[in-house]
């Protein structure tokens, strides 16, 4: 497993690490007992990073990963959560104000048997209002750090010019990291325009979602996915082109996404022991160039094409 620092944080972190999102059945129903297992194969085998949030499964991620965490000794692994976007009964909600970042915190830690938050990001910043994450939330979350709660902060969203709006209209050094998903993978890699601004910046690069939600796997997007219609298809001509040459796509996609060795890592979400140990060993992989070139070449009419969140 390679290791690489994330900014100026001092961490060092697995080049490919775990999303927690799937241990809370956002994507399928899952196994708990396998979920468990999952975390436990992950952190076995050299992965030190897990990322969560009390948004995926509206809590239910972080209980099931706070469960398999009370058997492994808190110096294996580095953790983010997050703060700011919430759900509740099948209701999504929002919330940025500086006492709700508080109480969600001491939430989080509780649901996941800790005490410390190596890195607690503030959620998907293009529900809030930036000027309030600015003037509010982040200072809230800077006093927290001085509590000795917090390590590092960090933001995360889709749309990258909002974390460089963020970056720009606070002290320098104030954003530890970003979290960016679906902006570097194959079909869309616009991630590499803003990374000389946050390396300027000290600011470690967090990269998600390398299967694009889907789109890059062999089974296809699934029905929820917000892609055109027009990205979808090309998408599953690529799965089939890498199919051909008897190359999963999603070995391709992984295996491209931790080349970039500016990107301190990139997480891949998954409720399977089998399926994290898969993308591990992908991880250490070259990466076959032409059939990347071939893909890449296919995927030119909606290269970089992206969506709202929701």
């Amino acid at each position: 497993m390679e290791y690489r620092e994330l900014g100026k944080t001092g961490l060092r972190l697995s080049s490919i690490s775990l999303g927690a999102s799937s241990l809370g059945a956002v994507f399928r129903d899952i196994d708990e007992p396998e979920g468990i297992r999952t975390v436990h194969a992950a952190i076995a085998n050299g992965i030190n990073f897990i990322d969560v949030s009390p948004y995926y499964g509206f809590t239910k991620a972080e209980i099931l990963l706070g469960k398999a965490l009370k058997t492994i000794p808190r110096d294996k692994y580095f953790l983010s959560t997050k703060i700011g976007r919430y759900g509740i009964d099948g209701v999504k909600s929002w919330d940025y104000s500086a006492a709700r970042a508080e109480q969600s915190i001491e939430e989080s830690m509780k649901r996941l048997n800790i005490d410390y938050i190596d890195l607690l990001h503030v959620h998907d910043i293009e529900f809030s209002d930036l000027n309030q994450v600015i003037q509010e939330t982040i200072p809230a979350l800077l006093k927290i750090k001085k509590k000795g709660k917090v390590g590092h902060i960090g933001i995360t969203g889709l749309p990258l010019e909002k974390h460089k709006y963020i970056i720009e209209n606070l002290p320098a050094g104030t954003i530890d990291a970003i979290l960016s998903f679906c902006h570097f993978c194959l079909n869309d890699d616009s991630l590499n325009d803003h990374v000389p601004f946050f390396l300027k910046n000290e600011t470690g690069i967090i990269n998600a979602s390398p299967l694009s939600m889907g789109l890059l796997t062999s089974r296809g997007a699934p029905a929820w996915h917000p892609a055109s219609e027009k990205l979808r298809k090309l998408c599953a001509k690529a799965a089939l082109l890498c199919a051909d040459a008897g190359y999963p796509i999603e070995q391709l996609a992984v295996s491209f996404s931790v080349s970039n060795t500016a990107i301190t890592t990139t997480l891949v979400s998954t409720a399977s022991s089998e399926n994290i140990l898969r993308n591990i060993e992908w991880s250490g992989m070259p990466l076959n160039t032409q059939l990347l070139s071939e893909v890449q070449e296919l995927l030119k009419p909606v290269f970089r094409e992206t969506w709202e969140n929701s």
